[in-house]
């Protein structure tokens, strides 16, 4: 058990390692290759997975449903948290909600599940994301912004691979190729640019991280516990949303507080040391998953 544990997080981590100690060397601004994925490599990923590999479109409203319930839910508990030890509102419940999913979502549950459960993954994921820039945004501006989506290539290309699953449309098969050798760049490059991040973002409030790290973990678990029993989820989509909910806080989590000028330093420090704790809790769950 032990090895086919280290097998599914090894080669994960490992990247990230090595995305970090370049980081640590050879500091690069990452703009411009952050937009070429998020614009280019990862929605031809979603559009990819979309609109060829998930056959059944029960599987779609189902994972849908139990990632709502498992990011709503986590949102709602962080708040009575927050209300109760009067913490920042904006500080912890972003992070608590809306996890790693991307970076490190997606590659896990390749190496855990095989590329079978990437259709299931990928739902969450893009479910997720939409919550991230809408509801995310809103908590932390108070407003919600409708061309943020209509100029999101993320969202466009879930929404365009949505409905060519539900009107049984192709890609081209002359295209497809095209299209598999871009959505094959994404994951890789998403785990290799989350190391060189980590490199760059300074820590100054390392308490407010570790409970944080804490927290993430435990309030998943209790959502995901509750969507999978409310849903009746099957064997396959139970261990996809346990994986789900178990992530670390997204790094999208600080991009966000820095740019809205929210607790930065205390959004980094949540996202570092949360992310650092994966590698501990990450291969014990899965442990239990297996």
């Amino acid at each position: 058990m032990l090895e086919q544990i280290l097998t599914i997080t090894l080669p994960v981590f490992a990247i990230v390692f090595i995305g970090y100690i370049y980081g640590r060397f050879d500091i690069h601004d990452l703009d411009v290759t952050n937009k070429i994925n998020m614009d280019l490599f990862l929605p031809a990923l979603l559009l990819f997975i979309l609109s060829e590999k998930i056959s059944e479109l029960q599987y779609v409203t189902d994972i849908f449903y139990a990632t709502l319930i498992v990011v709503i839910g986590s949102g709602l508990i962080t708040w009575l948290i927050c209300k109760i030890f009067k913490i920042q509102i904006t500080t912890l419940i972003p992070p608590m909600m809306f996890n790693n999913c991307g970076n490190l979502g997606l590659p896990l549950a390749i190496f855990a599940f095989g590329e079978q459960a990437l259709p299931l993954f990928i739902i969450a994921f893009v479910t997720s994301n939409t919550l991230h820039f809408s509801v995310g945004i809103w908590l932390m501006t108070g407003r919600f912004n409708i061309n943020t989506f209509l100029k999101n290539p993320v969202f466009l290309a879930s929404v365009v691979g949505l409905v060519f699953n539900i009107t049984g449309t192709h890609v081209p098969a002359m295209v497809l190729p095209g299209l598999e050798m871009l959505a094959g760049v994404s994951i890789p490059l998403m785990l290799a640019t989350l190391g060189i991040k980590f490199a760059n973002i300074k820590l100054s409030n390392i308490g407010i991280g570790v409970t944080a790290a804490i927290l993430a973990p435990a309030i998943g678990l209790l959502t995901a516990f509750l969507a999978i029993f409310l849903l009746d989820l099957n064997q396959e989509m139970t261990r996809v949303m346990l994986l789900f909910c178990i992530l670390p806080p997204a790094v999208l989590n600080y991009l966000f507080a820095e740019r809205y000028r929210k607790q930065a330093d205390e959004a980094a420090s949540i996202v570092v040391i949360g992310n650092l704790f994966s590698v501990i809790t990450v291969p014990v769950i899965l442990g239990f998953i297996l």
